[in-house]
Protein backbone atom coordinates (compact mmCIF):
# COMPACT_ATOMS: atom_id res chain seq x y z
CA UNK A 1 0.00 0.00 0.00
CA UNK A 2 2.82 2.50 0.84
CA UNK A 3 4.35 2.44 -2.90
CA UNK A 4 0.92 2.74 -4.02
CA UNK A 5 0.76 5.79 -2.83
CA UNK A 6 3.71 6.95 -3.26
CA UNK A 7 2.88 6.62 -6.71
CA UNK A 8 -0.12 8.81 -6.58
CA UNK A 9 1.68 11.24 -4.89
CA UNK A 10 4.02 11.69 -7.54
CA UNK A 11 1.26 11.67 -10.10
CA UNK A 12 -0.65 14.24 -8.49
CA UNK A 13 2.35 16.44 -8.18
CA UNK A 14 3.40 16.51 -11.52
CA UNK A 15 0.14 17.17 -12.87
CA UNK A 16 -0.47 20.48 -10.35
CA UNK A 17 3.26 21.32 -12.24
CA UNK A 18 2.01 20.33 -15.91
CA UNK A 19 -0.99 22.38 -15.17
CA UNK A 20 0.71 25.28 -14.35
CA UNK A 21 3.13 25.46 -17.54
CA UNK A 22 2.41 28.78 -19.59
CA UNK A 23 0.28 27.25 -22.80
CA UNK A 24 2.64 27.11 -25.83
CA UNK A 25 5.99 27.48 -23.82
CA UNK A 26 6.21 23.83 -22.39
CA UNK A 27 8.59 22.98 -25.05
CA UNK A 28 11.12 25.70 -23.82
CA UNK A 29 14.51 25.69 -21.26
CA UNK A 30 14.94 28.48 -18.77
CA UNK A 31 18.58 29.30 -19.81
CA UNK A 32 21.01 27.46 -17.98
CA UNK A 33 22.90 29.57 -14.97
CA UNK A 34 26.49 29.37 -15.65
CA UNK A 35 29.29 30.36 -12.61
CA UNK A 36 32.91 30.34 -12.25
CA UNK A 37 32.43 29.41 -8.72
CA UNK A 38 33.72 26.11 -7.50
CA UNK A 39 30.40 25.46 -4.78
CA UNK A 40 27.16 27.34 -5.56
CA UNK A 41 23.46 27.11 -4.47
CA UNK A 42 20.67 29.54 -4.71
CA UNK A 43 17.70 28.64 -2.61
CA UNK A 44 14.39 30.06 -1.63
CA UNK A 45 14.11 30.76 1.16
CA UNK A 46 10.45 30.26 1.89
CA UNK A 47 9.83 27.58 -0.13
CA UNK A 48 13.21 25.43 0.36
CA UNK A 49 13.25 25.41 -3.56
CA UNK A 50 16.30 25.06 -4.77
CA UNK A 51 17.04 27.23 -7.82
CA UNK A 52 20.72 26.78 -8.99
CA UNK A 53 22.98 24.19 -7.08
CA UNK A 54 26.78 23.06 -8.00
CA UNK A 55 28.46 21.32 -5.99
CA UNK A 56 26.46 22.01 -3.00
CA UNK A 57 27.62 18.73 -1.46
CA UNK A 58 30.90 18.69 -2.12
CA UNK A 59 33.19 20.21 1.48
CA UNK A 60 35.70 23.01 1.24
CA UNK A 61 37.06 25.61 4.19
CA UNK A 62 34.42 27.82 5.29
CA UNK A 63 36.74 30.85 5.83
CA UNK A 64 35.41 33.57 7.96
CA UNK A 65 31.60 32.11 7.00
CA UNK A 66 32.55 30.09 9.85
CA UNK A 67 31.37 32.99 12.39
CA UNK A 68 27.87 32.43 10.80
CA UNK A 69 28.16 29.26 13.31
CA UNK A 70 29.97 31.85 16.18
CA UNK A 71 26.99 34.04 16.17
CA UNK A 72 24.34 30.82 15.64
CA UNK A 73 26.24 29.46 19.50
CA UNK A 74 25.76 32.92 21.07
CA UNK A 75 22.32 33.63 19.55
CA UNK A 76 21.54 30.45 20.88
CA UNK A 77 22.95 31.26 24.72
CA UNK A 78 21.07 34.65 24.83
CA UNK A 79 18.24 32.77 23.98
CA UNK A 80 18.33 30.31 26.37
CA UNK A 81 18.57 33.01 29.10
CA UNK A 82 22.53 32.11 29.68
CA UNK A 83 24.16 35.49 28.17
CA UNK A 84 22.69 38.82 28.07
CA UNK A 85 23.65 41.80 25.64
CA UNK A 86 25.43 43.18 28.50
CA UNK A 87 27.25 39.93 29.30
CA UNK A 88 30.78 41.30 29.46
CA UNK A 89 34.19 39.19 27.75
CA UNK A 90 37.73 39.77 28.38
CA UNK A 91 40.05 40.21 25.55
CA UNK A 92 42.58 37.27 26.40
CA UNK A 93 46.39 37.52 25.48
CA UNK A 94 45.67 35.40 22.50
CA UNK A 95 42.35 36.81 21.02
CA UNK A 96 44.60 39.94 21.08
CA UNK A 97 47.52 38.72 19.26
CA UNK A 98 46.29 35.56 17.19
CA UNK A 99 42.56 37.64 16.33
CA UNK A 100 43.82 41.26 16.31
CA UNK A 101 45.65 43.18 13.59
CA UNK A 102 49.22 41.42 14.58
CA UNK A 103 47.37 37.92 13.25
CA UNK A 104 47.23 38.91 9.69
CA UNK A 105 43.09 38.90 9.28
CA UNK A 106 40.34 40.67 10.30
CA UNK A 107 40.06 42.35 14.15
CA UNK A 108 37.74 44.77 15.67
CA UNK A 109 40.91 45.78 17.12
CA UNK A 110 39.65 45.42 20.69
CA UNK A 111 42.71 45.95 23.61
CA UNK A 112 44.11 43.70 25.57
CA UNK A 113 42.91 42.60 28.81
CA UNK A 114 39.74 45.38 28.15
CA UNK A 115 35.83 44.18 28.89
CA UNK A 116 33.32 44.12 26.05
CA UNK A 117 29.95 44.12 26.52
CA UNK A 118 28.74 41.11 23.85
CA UNK A 119 26.42 43.81 22.16
CA UNK A 120 30.12 45.17 21.16
CA UNK A 121 31.42 42.19 20.28
CA UNK A 122 28.78 40.73 18.10
CA UNK A 123 29.05 43.60 16.12
CA UNK A 124 32.99 43.37 16.24
CA UNK A 125 32.19 39.02 14.58
CA UNK A 126 29.47 40.27 12.34
CA UNK A 127 29.91 43.83 10.92
CA UNK A 128 33.70 43.69 11.59
CA UNK A 129 34.48 40.12 11.01
CA UNK A 130 36.55 40.35 13.95
CA UNK A 131 38.84 36.99 15.14
CA UNK A 132 39.72 38.78 18.23
CA UNK A 133 35.99 38.99 18.96
CA UNK A 134 35.60 35.38 17.74
CA UNK A 135 38.13 33.98 19.78
CA UNK A 136 37.11 36.03 23.09
CA UNK A 137 33.45 34.73 22.65
CA UNK A 138 34.82 31.19 22.24
CA UNK A 139 36.62 31.42 25.39
CA UNK A 140 34.10 33.00 27.44
CA UNK A 141 31.54 30.67 26.67
CA UNK A 142 33.35 27.46 26.36
CA UNK A 143 36.63 28.10 28.16
CA UNK A 144 38.50 27.37 24.86
CA UNK A 145 38.53 27.59 21.51
CA UNK A 146 38.88 24.24 20.95
CA UNK A 147 36.07 23.48 23.29
CA UNK A 148 33.93 26.07 21.20
CA UNK A 149 34.65 24.52 18.08
CA UNK A 150 33.24 20.77 19.32
CA UNK A 151 29.92 23.16 20.90
CA UNK A 152 29.72 24.43 17.02
CA UNK A 153 29.74 20.78 15.54
CA UNK A 154 27.51 19.61 17.47
CA UNK A 155 25.01 22.64 17.28
CA UNK A 156 25.62 22.41 13.61
CA UNK A 157 24.02 18.61 13.71
CA UNK A 158 21.06 19.88 15.62
CA UNK A 159 19.77 22.73 13.54
CA UNK A 160 20.34 19.58 10.36
CA UNK A 161 23.73 20.69 9.29
CA UNK A 162 25.33 16.88 8.45
CA UNK A 163 27.79 17.61 6.43
CA UNK A 164 29.38 20.20 8.31
CA UNK A 165 32.43 19.91 11.16
CA UNK A 166 33.65 22.89 12.51
CA UNK A 167 36.55 23.14 14.78
CA UNK A 168 37.21 26.80 15.59
CA UNK A 169 35.01 30.40 16.01
CA UNK A 170 37.13 32.28 13.44
CA UNK A 171 37.51 30.26 10.28
CA UNK A 172 41.06 29.98 10.26
CA UNK A 173 42.06 27.35 8.52
CA UNK A 174 42.26 23.86 10.18
CA UNK A 175 42.69 20.50 8.13
CA UNK A 176 39.33 19.07 9.55
CA UNK A 177 37.07 22.36 9.24
CA UNK A 178 34.96 22.11 5.91
CA UNK A 179 31.06 22.71 5.50
CA UNK A 180 29.15 22.18 2.02
CA UNK A 181 27.79 25.10 0.53
CA UNK A 182 23.97 23.19 1.18
CA UNK A 183 24.71 23.11 5.53
CA UNK A 184 25.61 26.61 4.88
CA UNK A 185 22.56 27.52 3.34
CA UNK A 186 20.46 25.77 6.24
CA UNK A 187 22.31 27.71 8.69
CA UNK A 188 22.01 30.80 6.95
CA UNK A 189 17.85 30.45 6.64
CA UNK A 190 17.71 29.12 9.85
CA UNK A 191 20.07 32.31 11.36
CA UNK A 192 16.97 34.95 9.12
CA UNK A 193 14.18 32.86 10.37
CA UNK A 194 14.84 32.23 14.38
CA UNK A 195 16.49 35.19 15.29
CA UNK A 196 14.96 37.61 13.49
CA UNK A 197 16.05 41.00 15.94
CA UNK A 198 19.70 39.28 15.90
CA UNK A 199 19.93 39.12 12.12
CA UNK A 200 19.45 42.72 11.92
CA UNK A 201 23.28 43.38 12.98
CA UNK A 202 23.83 41.79 9.68
CA UNK A 203 22.68 44.81 7.55
CA UNK A 204 24.13 47.52 9.28
CA UNK A 205 26.66 49.28 7.26
CA UNK A 206 29.74 49.70 9.65
CA UNK A 207 30.56 49.71 12.94
CA UNK A 208 33.33 51.62 14.66
CA UNK A 209 35.67 50.23 17.93
CA UNK A 210 38.65 51.93 19.28
CA UNK A 211 37.78 54.72 17.10
CA UNK A 212 38.39 52.90 14.53
CA UNK A 213 35.61 53.31 11.32
CA UNK A 214 35.10 49.87 9.17
CA UNK A 215 32.64 48.95 7.01
CA UNK A 216 30.45 46.01 6.58
CA UNK A 217 32.56 42.98 4.00
CA UNK A 218 29.40 42.16 2.41
CA UNK A 219 29.03 43.78 -0.99
CA UNK A 220 25.52 42.60 -2.05
CA UNK A 221 24.46 45.52 1.34
CA UNK A 222 25.54 48.28 -1.30
CA UNK A 223 23.97 47.65 -4.39
CA UNK A 224 19.89 48.16 -4.33
CA UNK A 225 19.11 44.37 -4.82
CA UNK A 226 17.51 43.66 -1.33
CA UNK A 227 20.46 42.45 0.36
CA UNK A 228 20.23 42.57 4.08
CA UNK A 229 23.26 39.92 4.83
CA UNK A 230 25.23 37.65 5.66
CA UNK A 231 29.00 36.97 5.45
CA UNK A 232 32.22 37.02 2.94
CA UNK A 233 35.14 34.66 3.68
CA UNK A 234 38.79 34.43 2.26
CA UNK A 235 41.28 31.30 2.48
CA UNK A 236 44.29 30.80 -0.31
CA UNK A 237 42.79 27.37 -0.36
CA UNK A 238 39.08 28.12 -1.16
CA UNK A 239 38.80 31.20 -2.18
CA UNK A 240 36.74 34.19 -2.39
CA UNK A 241 33.56 33.12 -1.21
CA UNK A 242 29.79 34.76 0.59
CA UNK A 243 26.86 33.91 1.69
CA UNK A 244 24.08 36.15 1.15
CA UNK A 245 20.30 36.88 1.03
CA UNK A 246 18.15 39.46 -0.27
CA UNK A 247 14.35 40.41 -0.80
CA UNK A 248 12.04 41.67 -3.54
CA UNK A 249 8.24 41.86 -3.49
CA UNK A 250 8.36 39.66 -0.27
CA UNK A 251 10.49 36.48 -1.85
CA UNK A 252 13.59 35.77 -0.28
CA UNK A 253 16.16 33.83 -1.88
CA UNK A 254 19.64 32.84 0.07
CA UNK A 255 22.79 32.01 -1.92
CA UNK A 256 26.09 30.67 -1.16
CA UNK A 257 29.24 30.37 -3.72
CA UNK A 258 32.59 29.48 -2.89
CA UNK A 259 35.86 29.35 -4.97
CA UNK A 260 35.91 32.57 -6.89
CA UNK A 261 39.40 34.36 -7.51
CA UNK A 262 39.22 37.82 -6.60
CA UNK A 263 36.92 39.84 -3.99
CA UNK A 264 35.98 41.69 -7.57
CA UNK A 265 34.78 38.13 -9.10
CA UNK A 266 32.72 37.40 -5.32
CA UNK A 267 31.05 40.76 -5.70
CA UNK A 268 30.05 40.20 -9.34
CA UNK A 269 29.01 36.71 -9.21
CA UNK A 270 27.15 37.31 -6.06
CA UNK A 271 25.01 39.51 -7.33
CA UNK A 272 25.05 38.07 -10.64
CA UNK A 273 23.28 34.95 -9.43
CA UNK A 274 20.73 37.44 -6.73
CA UNK A 275 19.13 39.07 -9.71
CA UNK A 276 18.77 35.91 -12.03
CA UNK A 277 16.92 34.28 -9.85
CA UNK A 278 14.45 36.90 -8.85
CA UNK A 279 13.76 37.44 -12.81
CA UNK A 280 14.09 33.54 -13.89
CA UNK A 281 12.14 31.65 -11.78
CA UNK A 282 7.94 31.63 -10.98
CA UNK A 283 6.08 30.00 -8.32
CA UNK A 284 3.72 26.79 -8.40
CA UNK A 285 1.85 25.56 -5.07
CA UNK A 286 1.61 21.62 -5.32
CA UNK A 287 0.00 21.54 -2.08
CA UNK A 288 -2.11 23.71 0.30
CA UNK A 289 -1.44 23.72 4.13
CA UNK A 290 -3.20 20.62 5.40
CA UNK A 291 -3.76 19.12 2.30
CA UNK A 292 -3.28 15.39 2.41
CA UNK A 293 0.05 14.47 0.22
CA UNK A 294 0.04 11.03 0.84
CA UNK A 295 -0.36 8.48 3.45
CA UNK A 296 1.74 6.25 5.27
CA UNK A 297 1.41 2.28 6.62
CA UNK A 298 0.61 1.98 10.23
CA UNK A 299 1.18 -1.53 11.59
CA UNK A 300 -0.74 -2.45 14.56
CA UNK A 301 -3.15 0.74 14.90
CA UNK A 302 -6.59 0.68 14.75
CA UNK A 303 -6.35 1.90 11.03
CA UNK A 304 -3.49 0.70 8.41
CA UNK A 305 -2.71 4.06 7.21
CA UNK A 306 -2.11 7.68 8.42
CA UNK A 307 -2.76 11.00 5.54
CA UNK A 308 0.69 13.05 5.47
CA UNK A 309 0.61 16.47 5.24
CA UNK A 310 2.75 20.05 5.24
CA UNK A 311 2.36 22.09 7.61
CA UNK A 312 2.52 25.29 5.08
CA UNK A 313 1.61 25.39 1.61
CA UNK A 314 4.40 23.64 -0.17
CA UNK A 315 5.04 25.39 -3.62
CA UNK A 316 7.99 25.10 -6.38
CA UNK A 317 9.64 27.98 -8.32
CA UNK A 318 10.09 26.39 -11.66
CA UNK A 319 12.32 28.70 -14.57
CA UNK A 320 9.76 30.57 -16.92
CA UNK A 321 8.95 28.54 -19.52
CA UNK A 322 10.87 25.29 -18.67
CA UNK A 323 10.56 21.74 -19.61
CA UNK A 324 11.74 20.20 -17.00
CA UNK A 325 10.66 16.71 -15.87
CA UNK A 326 9.30 16.92 -12.04
CA UNK A 327 8.92 14.27 -10.27
CA UNK A 328 8.87 13.31 -6.59
CA UNK A 329 8.04 10.67 -4.23
CA UNK A 330 7.50 10.54 -0.66
CA UNK A 331 10.13 8.98 1.90
CA UNK A 332 9.75 7.04 5.12
CA UNK A 333 10.37 4.07 7.17
CA UNK A 334 7.99 1.88 7.27
CA UNK A 335 5.19 0.60 8.18
CA UNK A 336 4.81 2.67 10.97
CA UNK A 337 3.82 1.19 14.58
CA UNK A 338 0.59 2.45 16.57
CA UNK A 339 0.64 4.81 18.36
CA UNK A 340 1.21 7.17 15.90
CA UNK A 341 0.48 10.44 17.46
CA UNK A 342 -1.23 13.50 15.32
CA UNK A 343 1.63 16.35 14.38
CA UNK A 344 4.92 13.78 14.41
CA UNK A 345 6.98 14.30 11.56
CA UNK A 346 7.20 11.08 9.43
CA UNK A 347 8.08 11.33 5.79
CA UNK A 348 10.05 13.85 3.47
CA UNK A 349 8.70 15.06 0.28
CA UNK A 350 11.56 15.30 -2.36
CA UNK A 351 10.95 16.70 -5.66
CA UNK A 352 13.45 16.65 -8.36
CA UNK A 353 13.09 19.24 -10.91
CA UNK A 354 15.43 17.40 -13.74
CA UNK A 355 18.73 16.33 -11.86
CA UNK A 356 18.35 18.79 -9.37
CA UNK A 357 16.51 18.21 -6.13
CA UNK A 358 14.14 21.43 -5.84
CA UNK A 359 12.44 20.49 -2.80
CA UNK A 360 12.92 18.65 0.68
CA UNK A 361 10.53 19.31 2.57
CA UNK A 362 9.09 17.34 5.43
CA UNK A 363 4.90 15.71 6.21
CA UNK A 364 3.67 15.36 9.46
CA UNK A 365 0.76 13.05 10.80
CA UNK A 366 -2.82 14.85 9.55
CA UNK A 367 -4.36 12.80 12.58
CA UNK A 368 -3.77 10.71 15.55
CA UNK A 369 -3.95 6.33 14.98
CA UNK A 370 -4.43 4.41 18.00
CA UNK A 371 -3.12 1.02 18.93
CA UNK A 372 -5.64 -1.33 17.42
CA UNK A 373 -7.22 -4.28 19.25
CA UNK A 374 -5.28 -7.62 19.94
CA UNK A 375 -6.91 -9.35 16.88
CA UNK A 376 -6.14 -6.54 14.52
CA UNK A 377 -2.50 -6.85 15.59
CA UNK A 378 -2.23 -9.98 15.64
CA UNK A 379 -3.52 -10.08 11.94
CA UNK A 380 -1.33 -7.32 11.45
CA UNK A 381 1.64 -9.31 12.83
CA UNK A 382 0.62 -12.23 10.78
CA UNK A 383 0.36 -10.08 7.60
CA UNK A 384 3.90 -8.88 8.26
CA UNK A 385 5.16 -12.39 8.87
CA UNK A 386 3.81 -13.62 5.59
CA UNK A 387 5.02 -10.56 3.81
CA UNK A 388 9.12 -10.71 5.36
CA UNK A 389 8.68 -14.83 4.41
CA UNK A 390 7.95 -13.44 0.70
CA UNK A 391 10.40 -10.97 0.19
CA UNK A 392 12.98 -13.11 1.38
CA UNK A 393 11.75 -16.14 -0.85
CA UNK A 394 11.76 -13.31 -4.11
CA UNK A 395 15.44 -12.50 -2.92
CA UNK A 396 16.64 -15.87 -3.16
CA UNK A 397 14.98 -16.47 -6.18
CA UNK A 398 16.39 -13.12 -7.52
CA UNK A 399 19.86 -14.18 -6.46
CA UNK A 400 19.63 -17.57 -7.99
CA UNK A 401 18.21 -16.27 -11.13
Amino acid sequence: MRMRWIRAATACIAGALLLGTPAGLSGARAQAYQTAASHAILVDADSGSVLFEKAADEPFSPASMAKLMTAEIVFNEIRQGRLTMESEFQISEDAWRRGGAGGGGSSMFAQLNSRIKLSDLLRGLIVQSGNDAAIALAEGIAGSEENFGRMMTARAKEIGLTRSTFRNATGYAAPDQKVTARDLVKLSIHLIETYPDFYKIYSEREFTWNKIKQQNRNPLLTLDIGADGLKTGYLEESGYALAGSAVQNGQRLVMVISGLKTARDRAAESRKIVEWGFRAFEPRQIFAAGETVAEASVYGGERGGVPLVARKPVRLLLPKGSGDRVTARVVYTGPLTAPVEQGREIARLRVMRGETQALDQPLYAAETVAAGTIPQRALDAALEFGTGLFRRAFGKASNAS
